[in-house]
């Protein structure tokens, strides 16, 4: 099995520590900037949304529709990017608004939306890439190290025939494409921000419409992402996906520092 390049290795602790240190580095700055204006509460109850509502409830919707549609969906690129947007951004935006208008009702303000924000898009990087780079680093080092066969002994020959192909994936990849999860989980994560914003909006100025605005940008971002990743690079679909949320997040945050001016 081809050892893994340092390179590699690198961009994975990269990815790992974006993944697992940064959201709890910015709830506890965040915490401690704002003290008296946010309850840690609020980071949590964005977590165990993303949870209920993106890995729980979304998923059993995924697999009734492929049930019911066979391949229609996932055998077309275009309509799966588009069912998948739209799929993601209904499920995370009605469980950001539930959580806001419901759980968070006494708490809600500018500062608690921003850090269950933090939280929301805090538990996706820690549970959908965390978890994936600790298996991968740990992988990694036991192929270089040359203790992976000793390991592989106790499963039968189709098994190890098996797990030797998919890590074997770590050996030949790219050592950008381990940089590059991390990079894109900055952008999903201040993303998660500008979208619970939107719903904090949503509830202070009872505007459906906001609403139905975050479940559209969240359907374009993510079906941006899977378009743009087979017509060009994966770096530069990256770059453009990073560059539009903080253009958004900008847009955002002047349109709000002048509202609050004229108030």
């Amino acid at each position: 099995m081809t050892p893994v390049s340092t390179a590699s290795i690198i961009g994975m602790i990269f990815t790992l520590l974006i993944s697992l240190i940064v959201p709890i580095a910015a709830c506890i700055v965040l915490v401690l900037k704002w003290r008296k204006k946010v309850r840690i509460s609020s980071f949590f109850i964005g977590a165990c949304t993303f949870i209920l509502f993106a890995m729980i409830l979304e998923r059993i919707f995924h697999t009734l529709i492929f049930r019911a549609t066979g391949t229609l969906i996932t055998g077309n690129v275009w309509l799966y990017a588009l069912y998948g947007g739209l799929a993601a951004g209904l499920f995370e935006e009605t469980g950001r608004l539930v959580a806001m208008k419901y759980v968070m009702k006494d708490t809600l303000s500018r500062e608690n939306a921003i850090l269950y924000g933090v939280g929301h898009g805090g538990i996706e990087a820690m549970l959908i890439i965390g978890l994936t780079y600790i298996n991968n680093l740990l992988y990694s080092l036991l192929i270089n190290s040359g203790a992976l066969p000793n390991l592989l002994s106790a499963y039968d020959a189709d098994t190890q025939q098996t797990l030797v192909q998919q890590l074997s994936v770590l050996g030949s990849l790219p050592s950008q494409q381990f940089y590059l999860a991390g990079i894109e989980r900055i952008g999903a994560m201040l993303f998660h921000i500008v979208l619970s914003y939107l719903i904090y909006l949503t509830v202070r100025k009872n505007n459906l419409r906001l609403y139905v605005l975050s479940i559209f940008l969240h359907a374009f971002l993510n079906a941006g992402v899977v378009i743009l990743s087979r017509t060009v690079s994966v770096l530069l679909s990256e770059i453009i996906m990073l560059l539009a949320v903080v253009l958004l997040a900008a847009a955002l945050y002047q349109h709000e520092k002048t509202n609050r001016k004229a108030s």
